[in-house]
């Protein structure tokens, strides 16, 4: 392991970008650490000085913290259909759903029969005890490591309404027949101590299980856009040495002042400036330009534009987050934070399926 690594760790438990925040802090509180987590991505890119921490700590403080992280597994993932990480949120969205409704027409509508304040708590208790069990875990979690978040508001006023709800239907006289509630703008003095709001806790869970639907809808769909864009890059190079010969590595190890060849049909591996060649380039998917673009020798290239004509000779200007694909993402990725690292990127730690080849390459 080299004196300074780099790793991507997976993160779970968070909910908001305020834990984003909260296990950034954590993490560059270490010795030698500088870590960026991306909320969008659920992932903590961490920099770290090998000799000052143990991999082993930056788990320790991500669960120091009330999360959980893992070390990506070196072993090759198989291929698998789409997942959809929403479908366990939107099957309890739904169901939560259709036992609130009831709830709130019983409770706000004249509809009020004999008993029906048991009916709409055998219907309300499921909303906020199953329904709602994702923001209590978060609570609890939260209050084990001294930490209060979005999470404890819900639980707390969500289980105050239902338990106040208990003590006037089982102590009270809202259990009583034929009790009755209004919808009064302005109530009278006293006349809540025998009421329930049992509609509270679940019209509260189910809006606030929605907006957690959307949010994690359209967080994922920001992910996958993520992903393709970066997916853009080229995954290695042919990069010539003094004598001339070329070698084919990956685009990791490229660095800056390295001579890399592009042939036709090919991509450019990183932002550089040419030095041999005439060809053009098609930028389209990198910047939406249609027509493709005359380089000579002198121009500007960007990584993950196509060379669509000759063969070009680059020297490489800027690699890895210094690079303008790279400058889109950071710009467009919602992470806690939106700095960018100067130096070099170097190969990333426990990452598989990265593998040199050797041989005639231009």
């Amino acid at each position: 392991m080299s004196a300074a690594d780099r790793v991507e760790l997976p993160i779970t438990g968070m909910t908001c970008a305020s834990c984003a925040n909260r296990i950034e802090r954590k993490l560059n509180k270490l010795e030698g650490v500088s870590a960026s987590v991306n909320y969008a991505t659920e992932k903590a890119t961490v920099d770290f000085d090998a000799a000052a921490v143990e991999p082993a700590q930056l788990i320790a403080a991500v669960e120091a913290a009330g999360y959980q992280a893992a070390f990506p597994s070196a072993q090759p993932v198989e291929a698998q259909g789409p997942v959809d990480a929403t479908a366990a949120l939107r099957q309890r969205l739904i169901i939560s759903t259709l036992l609130a409704v009831p709830v709130l027409l019983l409770s706000m509508i004249s509809v009020q029969f004999d008993y029906w304040q048991w009916l709409a708590l055998q219907l309300a208790t499921p909303v906020v005890l199953w329904g709602a069990w994702p923001f209590h875990g978060a609570a609890w979690a939260n209050l084990k490591h001294g930490t209060a978040t979005m999470d404890t508001l819900i639980s707390v006023g969500t289980l105050a309404a239902w338990l106040r709800s208990l003590y006037a239907l089982f102590l009270g006289d809202a259990g009583m027949t034929g009790m009755t509630m209004g919808s009064d703008l302005i109530p009278d003095a006293g006349a809540g101590a025998d009421e329930i709001y049992l509609e509270v806790a679940a019209a509260v869970t189910v809006f606030i299980l929605a907006g957690r639907y959307f949010e994690a809808r359209a967080k994922r769909r920001a992910g996958a856009a993520l992903t393709a864009l970066l997916e853009l890059g080229a995954k290695d190079v042919a990069v010539l040495g003094e004598g001339g010969t070329g070698r084919r590595i990956p685009v990791d190890q490229l660095t800056v002042g390295d001579r890399f060849v592009v042939r036709p049909g090919e991509k450019v591996a990183t932002d550089g400036t040419v030095e041999e060649g005439s060809s053009a380039v098609d930028r389209s998917q990198l910047t939406g330009e249609s027509v493709p673009v005359e380089k000579q020798p002198g121009d500007s290239v960007a990584g993950a534009t196509v060379n669509a004509g000759g063969r070009l000779v680059v020297r490489a200007t800027q690699v890895g987050s210094d690079t303008a694909l790279a400058q889109i993402a950071v710009r467009h990725a919602p992470s806690s934070s939106w700095r960018t690292r100067s130096s070099p990127r170097r190969p990333p730690l426990w990452r598989p399926g990265r593998r040199s080849a050797s041989g005639p390459c231009c």
